[in-house]
């Protein structure tokens, strides 16, 4: 069995205060049990959380990484600095990265690829528009995203540390989400194609959610086949929410 992942985006939230009461809430609330958890913060506050949660089992990541190990890239940060920070992960091709910054998919296998190299895991992230699925065209959208990053990233085509988080961009801090069979149907629709490169490829990488996920929907989501976790943006803003989102993915490993 997979074990259940959860990650936090914060995006570009957050303050020194919020951290240090984040950080107090997290430690009183935070869960017990089988599941990995990773929280993804501004890469401003990444080494001082780091730091507060390095006994407490807590995984670190940041929101996106540049290309390169160096360079004249005003602004950006490599993958190997995020590393020397104390991550862990990197999210890479977010559904924002992609709209704001012009980040298309030869962009992000580069950025996936720049991760693998600094020894990070990416968390990649695919999904479809609105307009997009009202067209029909929601399942070769994902699968395109997808096979960018399987057909021209990957160094070695069986390797399985990476994480695929599928975010419906019409579900992405609108309050809206996919139901249940909706989010399952586009999961083993990926989980398939990854079983394009081999069955124990498709069964060892961890698909997630991430289309709004929050306390009330979480165990629906979560209790589905190909669903192992969630990419959280908003509930994991508030620590005693993105406390219990992740106990309760702890769970479907115990049931």
């Amino acid at each position: 069995m997979r074990r259940p992942f959860v990650a936090a985006n914060w995006k570009m939230h957050g303050a020194a205060r919020f951290v240090e009461a984040y950080l107090e809430d997290w430690r009183k609330t935070a869960p017990r049990g089988a599941v990995d958890v990773v929280i993804c913060p501004p890469l401003a506050y990444l080494d001082r959380i780091a730091a507060a949660l390095r006994d407490d089992g807590v995984l670190l990541g940041v929101q996106t990484v540049h290309a390169e190990p160096a360079g004249a890239y005003t602004g950006e940060h490599a993958a190997e600095m995020a590393r020397d920070l104390g991550a862990t992960y990197a999210i890479v091709g977010h559904s924002e990265r992609r709209r704001l910054f012009a980040e298309n998919d030869t962009v992000v296998a580069a950025k996936f690829a720049a991760t693998k190299r600094a020894g990070l895991v990416p968390i990649l992230c695919v999904g479809e528009t609105l307009a997009e699925r009202r067209a029909g065209q929601a399942e070769a959208t994902v699968l395109a995203q997808l096979d960018g990053v399987l057909g021209h990233a990957c160094a070695e085509p069986r390797d399985t540390d990476f994480v695929v988080a599928y975010e419906p961009v019409w579900a992405i801090g609108t309050g809206e989400t996919a139901t249940p069979t909706q989010a399952q149907q586009m999961h083993g629709t990926i989980r398939a194609r990854l079983g394009d490169v081999g069955d124990a490829f498709a069964q060892s990488v961890r698909v997630v959610y991430g289309g709004s996920v929050n306390v009330d929907n979480a165990e629906a989501l979560f209790t589905q086949t190909d669903i192992d976790g969630g990419l959280v943006g908003g509930a994991s803003l508030d620590a005693v929410a993105f406390a219990e989102i992740c106990r309760v993915a702890g769970r479907q490993t115990d049931s």
